[in-house]
């Protein structure tokens, strides 16, 4: 409590002299962080290290429930826009639990290593259809005794499978063309292949 107390009136003082975004975005987060502070130890203070067990449970226990609100969020959006949830879940959701990947592989492409950004992508990706899908897929017919009702995209699986290789093989080739170094014509070729892809599930759902 003590060292909230101090990190607390660190901040404070230091309020006075920020710029007015990095007021409204600590005034913002200030609720959230203490939450985290109370509950998650930190482990980087020398003497605390045995608490790393308890950091990293926490640190999953709070991606679960941040996950959950965002995904009921985006419903509720959803559904008070008239945007049908599997657009939602191809956009907004999909960059939302990117996000952590983004910013890891920012932090190693400033780093120099940029295979490792680019492995961490893949990875991610491959460990979600892997395991991500089908782990909760598994619990909930062992719960339910009854298969997961996908919806109504579901006769489609087969092609969004072949066009997301497709898409993949692309991505490998356009790194492959850039000499395998990550460049700014590699980015904004990143960029055309993601809005060619979600253009053309658009096109086919809505078509």
């Amino acid at each position: 409590t003590a060292g909230i107390y101090a990190t607390t009136m660190q901040s404070m003082r230091d309020f006075g002299g920020m710029p007015c975004s990095e007021k409204a975005g600590t005034l913002a987060l200030l609720p959230v962080n203490l939450i985290f502070a109370l509950t998650v130890p930190d482990c980087r203070v020398i003497g605390k290290e045995k608490h790393c067990y308890v950091t990293f449970c926490m640190s999953i226990f709070w991606i679960g429930a941040c996950s959950f609100g965002m995904v009921e969020c985006i419903v509720n959006m959803g559904c008070f826009t008239g945007i049908p949830i599997f657009i939602m879940g191809l956009t907004f959701l999909a960059a939302g639990t990117s996000v952590p990947d983004l910013l890891s592989s920012v932090v190693v492409a400033k780093q120099g290593k940029g295979d490792m950004a680019v492995s961490s992508s893949i990875g991610s990706n491959i460990f979600d259809v892997a395991v991500g899908l089908p782990l909760p897929w598994l619990v909930f017919t062992l719960v339910h005794g009854c298969p997961v009702p996908v919806g109504g995209h579901a006769n489609g699986n087969g092609l969004s499978v072949a066009i997301l290789l497709a898409m993949v093989a692309a991505v490998i080739i356009s790194i492959a063309a850039s000499g395998w170094v990550m460049s700014k014509k590699l980015g904004y070729s990143m960029f055309a292949l993601y809005f060619v892809f979600i253009a053309q599930e658009l096109f086919r759902n809505y078509a």
